[in-house]
């Protein structure tokens, strides 16, 4: 994989240091971490859901946080001594874990809910009134309506 160095445009921009610091990050492997596997999902046009296989963790077990564009779930394993039973076989991971996403500007949790091992984190993009589209009326000064009637009655 290639490296792209943004140090020139650094020199010719103002502002965009974050931007250039999160593309250097995506270029970069996320120090090969796959644990827990999530799916991203579009569940409608303002609305996304971030599902995670947390098999073993409980809802006390898990934390989610969500500061400054970054949601950070985090899973840490209380240790349980069980004397009476002894593992042979551990195929179910129950190691601690964080895991980051980058959220978009205007993205908010709206909550989170843990069934069947899967943590479902449903995210909803809240766009201000300021930055919606809105539609803007044409109307007719006075001036133009009587200059359009004069050419009408003139031809």
């Amino acid at each position: 994989m290639r490296h792209i160095d943004f140090a020139p445009l650094y020199r010719s921009t103002v502002g965009f240091d974050r931007l250039f610091s999160m593309l250097d990050g995506v270029s970069q492997p996320e120090n090969g971490q796959t644990y827990p596997p999530y799916n991203i999902e579009r569940t409608g046009e303002n609305a996304y859901r971030i599902t995670m296989a947390v098999a073993g963790f409980g809802e006390t077990e898990l934390s989610i946080e969500s500061r400054e564009n970054v949601l950070t779930v985090t899973g840490e394993k209380s240790e349980k001594t069980e004397e009476a039973a002894e593992t042979l076989y551990r195929g179910i991971a129950g190691r601690a874990f964080e895991r980051r996403f980058q959220l978009a500007e205007y993205v908010e949790v709206k909550g989170a809910s843990l069934k069947n091992g899967l943590l479902h984190i449903d995210l909803v993009r809240v766009i201000p009134e300021a930055m919606k589209p809105r539609k803007i009326d044409i109307t007719t000064a006075a001036g133009n309506e009587n200059a359009r009637q004069i050419e009408a009655n003139a031809a």
